[in-house]
């Protein structure tokens, strides 16, 4: 078996070195067009097979150039974290297991690495030890658990079982949400059925924060039915935070649900110089957040909690004979939306036990120096503008024309043309956003690979693209 495995799983190693040791000096964006990597990848279906190490050597041959560069220390775009040496590793043994992590029954070890992980995360993150948690893909579908429990819970107040009975005919659902949520929140709630029109988008300050008269007097418009109140911890483009202590007891007045997107933001509360960002937010209902961002493990992470475990279990659970369920142990699919998954867990733990307490405060703190240095740093240069100063790790600058008379389609346009020009020199990598009308470059620091010579190299890349016209 090992003579099976060993030469592939080798040059498979040899491959991935290779590419980590590159992440220093190689360009961090594609290089790759889409015809090219077409052309390379889309072979004819072979009719024998191939060599196991043929196949993993033309395959790293045939994407060269369309592999970004994200694990590394200069990637600044959306929100994506790096990978840390021993979740990498974690995730390797992982997929050599190969294990059903849906039932204890399936993966014994990986059932209750799931199990430390979410008492670890809890204590952390500072939510109520007495939470139910999932471990999901990605923030995406820690949304959809959280809002199935709340759909749960507000449905069953009204003698409504949404689980057997579906939705028709159900009393309507409605969100109340600041109107610079992210998309995801919108996708999950199509998904679960309520519909995008349940989403009543409100008003926000200029920081992007919900004010609690704005949410009162929505909440005293609603009073016929069951609301779920969406409230944010870190704005995609500003990193902004709701004032949890304040609309959340406001919220649950209303006997409204309130849910936390904490995508990336939420980790703060690892930080003692951060949390104070997070003060109430443990009043909650429900918390999404990812591990996938800040706590630099590999993709197919994030985290669901649910303060009321029976309304969470009650809206995911599923029983069937051929299944084997253990008395004692915790089976993973009572708490989240898959059958069969991957041991995602492992990877998480693995990243907990190398940084531990000290270390994720740490990451936390350093990233968010890095993208205060950033934003003011590549803000200072001629022709461009500091948007927003970075409370935590996200940051906007925007890069002005120079023509005489600009108005601000010239400098939408200028911002757009310096980014593109910026990230042609694959020292770094950015990306932008419409923010409060105008396009924008946003910083996003949240690998722990990011140092200040990487902070220096993407501004010399931003000073070099400023002088192209």
């Amino acid at each position: 078996m090992v003579s099976t495995f060993g030469p592939v799983l080798q040059q498979t190693i040899n491959h991935a070195l290779r590419y980590l040791e590159s992440l220093d000096h190689a360009p961090v964006g594609a290089t790759a067009t889409l015809p090219e990597l077409r052309h390379r990848l889309a072979r004819p279906l072979p009719d024998v097979g191939t060599d196991a190490t043929q196949v993993i050597d033309e395959l790293v041959a045939d994407t060269s150039g369309g592999i970004l560069g994200n694990s590394g220390g200069r990637f600044f775009g959306w929100v994506i974290g790096g990978t840390l040496p021993a979740a990498l590793a974690a995730d390797w043994l992982t997929t050599t297991w190969n294990q059903n992590a849906a039932l204890f029954a399936c993966g014994p070890a990986e059932a209750v690495v799931e199990e430390v992980c979410g008492a670890w995360l809890k204590e952390l993150l500072r939510l109520p030890l007495g939470a139910s948690f999932a471990l999901v893909s990605g923030c995406q579908m820690a949304h959809v658990t959280c809002l199935a429990a709340a759909r749960h819970a507000l449905l069953s107040r009204h003698d409504w079982d949404s689980e057997r009975d579906g939705l028709g005919g159900a009393p309507r659902i409605r969100i109340l949400s600041g109107s610079q949520r992210h998309g995801s929140i919108d996708r999950a709630v199509r998904l679960l059925g309520l519909g995008s029109r349940c989403v009543v988008d409100l008003p926000v300050d200029e920081y992007g924060r919900l004010q609690p008269i704005t949410l009162s007097n929505a909440l005293a418009e609603c009073l016929d039915g069951p609301v779920i109140v969406l409230l944010q911890a870190g704005d995609i483009n500003t990193g902004a935070y709701d004032s949890f202590a304040e609309l959340i007891p406001l919220a649950h007045r209303f006997q409204a649900w309130v849910h936390v997107d904490g995508a990336f933001g939420l980790w703060a509360a690892a930080s003692p110089a951060y949390r104070h960002l997070l003060a109430g937010v443990e009043q909650a209902d429900s918390w999404a957040t990812d591990g996938h961002k800040w706590l630099n493990v590999p993709y197919d992470c994030g985290y669901a909690f649910v303060a009321n475990p029976s309304t969470h279990r009650s809206s995911m659970s599923h029983r069937a004979n051929y299944l084997t369920h253990d008395k004692d142990a915790r089976d993973q699919i009572d708490w989240n939306p898959e059958w069969s998954r991957r041991g995602r867990g492992v990877a998480t733990y693995a990243a907990l036990r190398q940084l531990g307490r000290e270390g994720v405060a740490e990451l936390i703190e350093r990233c968010c120096r890095h993208a205060h240095s950033l934003a003011i740093q590549i803000g200072d240069l001629p022709g461009a503008e500091l948007m927003w100063k970075p409370h935590i790790n996200q940051g906007l600058v925007r890069f002005l024309d120079r023509k005489p008379h600009a108005n601000s389609s010239d400098h939408n346009r200028r911002t757009d043309a310096v980014i593109a020009a910026l990230m042609e020199t694959g020292k770094a990598f950015f990306t932008g956003t419409t923010w409060q009308g105008q396009r924008c470059m946003r910083i996003s620091v949240c690998n722990w690979q990011t140092n200040e010579a990487d902070v220096a190299q993407a501004v010399e890349a931003a000073e070099w693209a400023l002088k192209q016209e």
